[in-house]
């Protein structure tokens, strides 16, 4: 990517649509301007309708121009954006326009919000919201996406990490100015305090569930039990087509089937998977391995119990997975266990409640965390390895190890909080040192 290039592309849906807005950043956008629309350079940050031609004058569309001046626009550069109508060939002739102009080329997947983050415009956090929001499928997730955009998530982050950027501070007086009047004796207790505190923060976060990158990625459900209980009927009926193959043969399914769905207002993925039971069939016993990983892995499990075979369901049932009584057509009420949900795949029956059943799950374990932390698993790895720097740090204090290894296991926790939302240099802990601190003397 070339930081000085001019780019340009399709900001909005493919064509045909009624609106098409072609989206320019860079520092040709200017001379752009004056030699493709016929108003010139547009008063900025307002939409001017003009006459858009070619540099060989060939006229393209009348549409609207808006210009952004540097550096008050969505990338920090010079942005042009043109509104014209959707159509293809409108569209292929100003992209053509466009890219045959010096130093004008077509944008890169995501190159404008990155731009955008290079400028300071957003964070890392931030500009994973952007792309968050733009694949939103529910309203769950676009509340998650716009918190995260607004900077809901990099707050949280910029606290844990100005927080250690004080601690370091301390430390680094207590390294390099052991003998000065303005370091207190009884400094070390106050700054393990400060560590132990944050460590708890950061281990709440860590205890979330995983509820934010569910919302995120979807919930996961695995429907278990034995080979012909009508697993896959029950699929096929929540997912309203023929996902799984369904027959009269033991251990058809012998593989993962996964379908996704929006219940509850969340996105879920439902997996079928092969019968439970003791095989030699090397095929289907590696089915019955993955069958058990599914299960031991979802957030919900529905037990499928076959009212032809009532036997109890052979995996743990916990406390929130769903029993369900299949082939209640068949008229065995009595020989359902208690709690079960009768059920028919056959006709139907019962299918209403199991899908509420599943959506009150999804939609209560989505309303556990009002505004998750953590969203995706880069988060969580690195707050991950910044809780264990902490530990470290806490236990250096602890064993009288120097202040030394506190401070460079300081460091390593600020580096992971950096990773998370952006860069953080040595002025920033020498400005907090400096401020806390007399040491001009």
């Amino acid at each position: 990517m070339g930081a000085q290039d001019t780019i340009c592309a399709l900001a909005s849906g493919p064509p045909p649509s009624a609106i098409a807005v072609v989206r320019v950043s860079g520092p040709a956008v200017p001379d752009i301007c004056g030699r493709l629309l016929a108003s010139g350079v547009p008063e900025p940050r307002r939409a001017v309708l003009t006459r858009i031609t070619d540099s060989g004058g060939a006229e393209i569309d009348h549409g609207l121009a808006c210009f952004s001046p540097a550096p008050h626009s969505y990338t920090g550069e010079h942005t042009l954006e043109l509104y014209l109508h959707g159509g293809p060939a409108v569209i292929a002739h100003a992209l053509d326009a466009l890219t045959a102009l010096p130093g004008v080329r077509l944008a890169e997947a995501g190159e404008f919000t990155r731009r955008a983050f290079e400028a300071g415009k957003l964070d890392l956090t931030e500009a994973e919201g952007v792309a968050d929001l733009i694949e939103a499928e529910t309203l769950g997730q676009k509340a998650q996406a716009l918190r995260q955009l607004s900077g809901g998530l990099s707050d949280t982050y910029n606290e844990w990490r100005d927080e250690l950027t004080g601690l370091l501070a301390l430390v680094e007086v207590m390294v390099d100015f052991p003998d000065e009047g303005d370091v207190d004796a009884g400094a070390a207790s106050p700054v393990r305090g400060r560590i132990e505190s944050l460590m708890a923060e950061v281990e709440a976060a860590l205890g979330d569930g995983g509820i934010g990158e569910r919302i995120r990625d979807g919930f996961r459900i695995a429907i278990v039990g034995p080979p012909n209980a009508g697993k896959s009927s029950i699929l096929n009926r929540l997912a309203r087509r023929e996902a799984a193959i369904v027959t009269d043969i033991a251990g058809t399914t012998r593989d993962v089937v996964e379908v996704r769905l929006v219940l509850g207002g969340q996105v879920v993925w439902i997996a079928d998977t092969a019968g439970l039971r003791e095989t030699e069939d090397v095929v289907e016993a590696e089915g019955v391995r993955r069958a058990k990983r599914a299960a031991a892995e979802a957030d919900l499990r529905i037990h499928v119990i076959d009212a032809e075979d009532p036997s109890p369901p052979p995996g743990p049932v916990l406390a929130q997975d769903i029993v369900v009584f299949n082939k209640a057509d068949l008229r065995f009420p009595l020989l359902a266990p208690d709690g079960a949900l009768p059920v028919s795949a056959k006709t139907g029956e019962g299918l209403d409640r199991l899908e509420s059943s599943i959506s009150g799950f999804v939609s209560q374990r989505a309303a556990s965390v009002e505004a998750p932390v953590i969203t995706r698993a880069r988060h969580r790895e690195k707050l991950t390895r910044g809780l264990a720097a902490l530990k470290a740090a806490r236990d250096a204090m602890d064993q009288d190890l120097g202040f030394e290894l506190v401070a460079e296991d300081l460091r390593l926790a600020i580096r992971e909080m950096q990773s998370i939302v952006g860069e953080i240099g040595v002025e920033d802990v020498l400005g907090a040192v400096f401020s806390r601190f007399c040491i001009g003397k």
